[in-house]
């Protein structure tokens, strides 16, 4: 009778950790949320995916397409990752600072040393590249490139932004989505961009 009781025990010992390792392990994979961020009472959420292995193109048409996706990337996500720091940064200087005239007047510094600096090279980025640009600017800051416009120039000035932008069919207001834009992620994470 004792061998019984032993044996059941081990059973049924063996079953409950065969069912919640299953049970965690399900929990891991079909879920997507990696972790919650909670900041200035927002909550952000980091996803996960599963990873993918890109087939065959069925055209040359798109082999090319990636192709020059990729070096737009390349050459476009140091710019959005700069830009992301430099915001960082002025906010975390304009909280310092004691009036709205002193901020006015960082914000306009700042605003005229980044055009001195970066002006000639950002003239140089084709049309594709610039949209992709305003997309890689919301996945690093987290805002529209017209919500940053907003915030630091005024309606007006951010309406005349968004006009000029449409003149090459471009928009201000784009966002990036890692679901639609996967090609896009795979490149900053193959590259190591991040």
């Amino acid at each position: 009778m004792k061998i019984n009781n032993n044996f059941l025990y081990s059973i049924t010992l063996l079953m409950l950790c065969k069912v919640s390792f299953s049970q965690n392990f399900e929990k891991s994979d079909s879920s997507m949320i990696l972790r919650k961020v909670v900041m200035d009472g927002d909550t952000f959420y980091l996803y996960s995916f599963n990873q993918f292995i890109l087939k065959e193109f069925n055209s040359k048409k798109d082999r090319d397409a990636y192709i020059k996706l990729v070096r737009n990337v390349k050459k476009v996500m140091p710019y959005a990752k700069l830009a992301a720091f430099r915001l960082q940064m002025m906010d975390d200087n304009l909280n310092q600072l004691p009036t709205k005239r002193f901020k006015k007047k960082y914000i306009k510094s700042t605003e005229d040393a980044i055009k001195d600096e970066f002006i000639g090279q950002l003239k140089k980025l084709t049309i594709s590249q610039g949209k992709l640009l305003i997309k890689l600017i919301h996945r690093e800051t987290g805002n529209t490139t017209y919500e940053i416009l907003k915030q630091y120039r005024g309606s007006a000035s951010t309406m005349f932004y968004g006009i000029w932008a449409r003149m090459y069919n471009a928009n201000i207001d784009t966002k990036y989505d890692p679901i639609k834009d996967y090609q896009i992620e795979y490149i900053i994470k193959n590259a190591k961009l991040e």
